[in-house]
């Protein structure tokens, strides 16, 4: 477990996946990646390959939370791998829409 902070990177150490915290609840959180800790860039490496439970991958681009908000991450790099914390998957934040331009 560690302390995320807003702006800091992880990168999953059983697949390609890459992500940049943008909220954080604040303490120690369990962030994972395909069943696995995620590690700061270049601390870990591939090994193994992502848990069955947890291998929907992760897109580019798209931000995750958990289920109350408190925790937003930016994924900037797609892999096999889903996305979790404490063991709970972590869900696609919805696009809020536009307002009407009347």
């Amino acid at each position: 477990m560690a302390e995320l902070k807003p702006g800091s990177r992880w990168a999953s150490q059983v697949c390609t996946t890459e992500v940049i915290v943008v909220r954080s609840p604040g303490g120690d959180v369990n962030l994972e990646c395909g069943g696995s800790t995620m590690v700061p860039p270049g601390e870990g490496g591939l090994n193994g390959s992502p848990d069955a439970a947890a291998s929907e991958g992760s897109q580019l681009g798209k931000r995750y939370v958990d289920g109350d908000d408190a925790l937003e991450i930016l994924c900037t790099k797609p892999g096999d791998g889903s996305l979790g914390v404490g063991g709970t998957l972590l869900g696609l934040k919805e696009a809020k829409p536009l307002p009407a331009s009347d």
